[in-house]
């Protein structure tokens, strides 16, 4: 594992993760309250790990934070059964049991976390999981913290904001994106330049809907410089991860891994994630625009 993708790994441990879990509204279990406060001091063994060389101990700090992202992803079926809606005394069964866009976009984002765990465990240990070398889930560690979860939170947020049918695309597009991605891992290089295409299809989305519909209706100068950058960045960003794919699957030049990690990598980790959450940040203390009539919750 590269210094690099050890930085990057870090600021989603960090930084990314519990700034992202603070914007997520909704039910609020005791449990998951403690979690978010709790996560910077469980990220540490994680930190630890990604510096130790491999073997058991770096294995075992691994385990520590992977257990960490497997408490996030229980929350997930809790927060789906407390949001379910409750049919009257006397009345039938409720008219609409499937949860909305961004909701699925939020749950997918406190589930993905767990695989970047998985993934961490087994690198530190130096075992090729489920057959998969060494240097593909070192990079499955990153993936799954901006492409699972920072990618997934984000295009809910923007979904509840702006919800339009580009913000209802991404919020849907991308955790399928991202389920078919993990798929194509098993099956082979087409199956994961499919996942790639829907992905990136969901990411250009995201940046679409947040130049358009919120970026431009939100007064406050440093949120909106901060989500320009985002939208930019990403659209960017996912032209390379397209062309990555591409290349593995038909065997067309491309970018190699290294090259990847301090283009797309780098530019998703602080270009798209790390913007994006400050900006949402501080759009919950400073509501969109009324000029035009976007729905003003700012967390999903």
């Amino acid at each position: 594992m590269s210094v690099l993708v050890r930085l990057i790994v870090m600021l989603g441990m960090f930084v990314v993760v519990p700034l992202g879990l603070r914007l997520i509204d909704g039910p609020q279990p005791a449990g998951l309250r403690l979690l978010r406060r709790a996560w910077p001091l469980l990220a540490v063994p994680g930190a630890v790990a990604l510096w130790l060389p491999r073997s058991p101990a770096a294995a075992a700090a691994a385990a520590v934070y992977a257990m960490a992202t497997l408490a996030l992803a229980l929350h997930a079926p809790a927060r789906r059964l407390a949001t379910l809606p409750r049919p009257a005394p006397g009345a039938g069964a409720p008219a609409r049991c499937l949860p909305g866009p961004s909701e699925i976009a939020v749950l997918t984002a406190l589930v993905t976390p767990s695989v970047a765990g998985l993934a961490l465990v087994a690198e530190r240990a130096g075992y090729e999981l489920f057959g998969f070398d060494l240097d593909i889930l070192a990079l499955t560690v990153p993936h799954f913290h901006y492409a699972g979860f920072a990618a997934a939170l984000v295009a809910g947020l923007v979904c509840r904001t702006a919800d339009g049918p580009a913000a209802r695309f991404a919020a849907l597009s991308v955790p399928v994106g991202t389920l078919l991605v993990l798929l194509g891992y098993f099956v082979d290089d087409w199956a994961e330049l499919v996942g790639a295409f829907v992905l990136t299809a969901g990411m250009w989305a995201v940046a679409l809907a947040t130049w358009r519909d919120v970026r431009a209706h939100t007064p406050d100068p440093v949120a909106r410089a901060l989500l320009a950058v985002s939208a930019a960045v990403l659209a960017a960003t996912m032209v390379l991860a397209l062309s990555w794919a591409l290349g593995e699957a038909t065997g067309l030049p491309h970018p190699s891994l290294t090259w990847m990690a301090a283009t797309h990598g780098l530019g998703n980790a602080l270009g798209f994630a790390l913007c994006s959450v400050l900006a949402w940040h501080r759009l919950r203390a400073r509501p969109l625009s009324p000029a035009r009539p976007v729905r003003t919750e700012t967390a999903a």
